[in-house]
């Protein structure tokens, strides 16, 4: 844990596995979380899942000044977008919520900033928080480690966050069914346990 900055590039390597077929497993709930408000982009109150009957959500935590592992899981959202928007069924029922790390910063203004350079084709939520107190219990709430290390060789630069890279897949009821770290971070197969979980709900 906590190193998630020096092994991020490894997730870009080629898997060594073969993604499970669709629906010949489970996904069983590993821990549940709470409704939380934070800020959407347009700085109106958003709810954290925040989901309809039936609805799945990708959530993952990121900063705007973290040149490293946040750009990865926003890549890897930005490109299970394009995937996701080939199956207008599937569509329907995903979210991608990237959530700032970093409200001090990562203002409502440039979270909208972030959604307009991604050009999303599917259903979006850039969220952030009023400040870092309203952020604190969020992340508490996901098992998301969040160290904040000052820069003490560039004084002006801003501070560095040190934690665990990851994408959370939760459920319509709040339940996490997976959370992708460096190791998983497989579009093949977070679609396929898309698919999984949303069959599932229709039984």
């Amino acid at each position: 844990p906590g190193r998630a900055h020096d092994d991020a590039p490894a997730a870009a390597a080629a898997p060594r596995y073969e993604a499970p077929p669709v629906g010949s497993y489970e996904l069983p709930p590993i821990d549940r979380v709470a409704d939380h408000v934070l800020l959407a982009a347009d700085g109106t109150p958003s709810s954290l899942p925040g989901l309809a009957p039936g609805e799945v959500a990708l959530v993952s935590f990121v900063y705007l000044s973290c040149g490293e592992a946040c750009p990865l899981a926003t890549a890897t959202l930005h490109r299970l977008d394009r995937l996701i928007a080939q199956d207008a069924a599937l569509a329907k029922r995903v979210q991608l919520v990237p959530g700032s790390f970093d409200p001090g910063r990562d203002t409502p203004e440039r979270m909208a900033a972030l959604a307009g350079n991604l050009a999303p084709k599917g259903r979006w939520r850039f969220l952030t928080a009023k400040d870092a107190a309203a952020l604190a219990p969020v992340l508490q709430d996901f098992g998301q480690d969040a160290v904040w290390i000052p820069d003490r060789e560039h004084a002006q630069a801003p501070d560095r966050l040190r934690h665990v890279l990851k994408i959370f897949l939760v459920d319509d009821a709040h339940r996490v069914r997976n959370v992708y770290s460096t190791g998983l971070m497989d579009v093949r197969l977070v679609m396929n346990d898309l698919r999984t979980v949303l069959a599932g709900s229709e039984r």
